[in-house]
């Protein structure tokens, strides 16, 4: 449950960084409209995220869960899943190359990856949308450390590359030193310092 959170989130790249229980996958639940606040006001670009359709905040506030869920089908499939629900067509070759993968992947069975590149999936799955910004739930929390090294460099490079924003949730203090440029810690459902 999370008390009393008074934060402003600016461009770039934020890690929320917490122990589990915390309210750090909470938060980006709200940040996405997944859940609504009982009380005070979350704003996107100054408006009131109440006051817009919740798919349509959620094209340009992307969310990448923890655990990858890809869709049954292929990779391409994959990518151009959210883009057709909002009727446009999307060539997969660089939202694929954005997420670090080979335009080769682009026919092969999702469910048939590693644990990594199904993690790298759903991250071009998001950038097909070419949102402003990006929630990541604990992005690597299911990968080996030679996965979760190369996931962290593509997270490094996105910002850079493409001017998206990206909010990182994560226990681990070394990777929020890695990717983001600012750190807020939340224990108990309140933010305990930020820097």
């Amino acid at each position: 449950m999370l008390r009393g959170i008074d934060l402003a989130l600016r461009d770039g790249a934020t890690a929320l960084l917490g122990p589990s229980g915390a309210g750090k996958s909470t938060l980006l639940r709200l940040l996405n409209r997944l859940a609504d606040p009982d009380s005070g006001t979350i704003r996107f670009r100054g408006e009131d995220i109440r006051r817009l359709d919740p798919r349509a905040l959620r094209r340009r506030v992307c969310l990448v869960p923890q655990l990858p869920a890809p869709l049954p089908g292929t990779v391409a499939a994959n990518v151009r899943y959210g883009p057709s629900l909002a009727g446009r067509d999307v060539s997969v070759e660089r939202p694929l190359e954005l997420a670090g993968l080979a335009p080769s992947f682009a026919d092969r069975e999702a469910s048939r990856l590693s644990v990594g590149e199904q993690q790298r999936v759903m991250l071009a799955r998001a950038l097909a949308l070419e949102p402003e910004a990006m929630l990541l739930d604990e992005p690597t929390a299911a990968l080996d450390e030679q996965a979760r090294d190369g996931v962290e460099r593509t997270l490094a490079h996105l910002v850079a590359r493409t001017g998206i924003s990206m909010v990182v949730v994560t226990h681990d203090r070394g990777q929020a030193h890695r990717l983001a440029d600012r750190i807020v810690e939340i224990q108990n459902g309140h933010v305990a310092a930020w820097a």
